[in-house]
């Protein structure tokens, strides 16, 4: 009886874990967000289990019929389409209820797709928050305004579809020299990182056709924007953070 997250390829099918597919091949059910995505990733790794549909849709529903399996002994999988189950995907509730249940929970480590953007945005990423997909109409202004006085490198998830009106309106909220980055198709053939400031990546990709999924890492606010006392100046390199981190370090050793 175990629930276990296992986390698939985002792009390149290469990068899913020897751990992960030997939970695939010894569970007795695999819960999927798409039965046919994930149906050939299993293929591709001539994987032969049960697929069971898992996604936002249904997952109210499902739950207890989970749960009732879980506990007469069996052990699942929850994958997502790509990436860790449960980060921006369905898969909260699911734990939530296990754990209510006293259903050990098991999450293998493997891709995520924001951890790669925030390394290489060349953004500090000592301190960060990932926020996850914005509001689509309602509550989407509200919650950048929230985040105006932000100093941490902020994560978002966007879609092709969206990408240049929430560029614009993240320059209007932040300024359009807040510095930031967007990754496109991480780990795929055309993969691309772009850098600059929000103006910048806007008139970058206002130029050309956006596809594949997007991770877009904005800067916080700065010292010299920020009216908050006492606040921790960081450069782009997040330097301060670094030489702090050497001088602990060294002080460790002479203890």
């Amino acid at each position: 009886m175990k629930l276990y997250l296992v986390p698939t390829p985002i792009g390149n099918l290469d990068d899913i874990t020897l751990r992960a597919v030997k939970v695939l091949q010894n569970v007795d059910g695999i819960l999927a967000e798409d039965t046919r995505t994930s149906g050939f990733l299993l293929k591709h790794l001539a994987i032969n289990k049960p697929l069971h549909s898992y996604h936002i849709f249904n997952e109210h529903g499902t739950i207890e019929k989970i749960i009732a399996q879980l506990k007469a002994g069996k052990t699942l999988a929850l994958v997502s389409d790509a990436g860790t189950p449960a980060v921006s995907d369905p898969g909260f509730l699911l734990v939530r209820a296990c754990i209510e249940a006293h259903i050990p929970v098991e999450c293998l480590p493997g891709a995520t797709a924001f951890v790669p953007a925030l390394v290489n945005s060349g953004l500090p990423n000592d301190r960060f928050t990932f926020e996850g997909f914005l509001p689509h109409k309602k509550g989407k202004q509200t919650r950048m305004q929230s985040l105006a006085d932000e100093t941490r490198t902020m994560i978002f998830y966007e879609s092709p579809h969206r990408l240049l009106k929430t560029l614009e309106q993240l320059a209007e909220v932040f300024g359009p020299d807040r510095p930031g980055s967007v990754s496109r198709e991480l780990t795929k053939l055309f993969e691309e990182t772009v850098r600059g400031t929000l103006a910048e990546i806007q008139a970058y990709f206002a130029a050309k056709p956006i596809r594949g999924e997007i991770v877009l890492c904005v800067g916080g606010k700065s010292r010299s924007e920020s009216s908050e006392p006492g606040e921790q100046k960081r450069n782009k390199k997040g330097d301060d953070y670094y030489k702090q981190r050497a001088t602990d370090d060294e002080d460790d050793e002479n203890e």
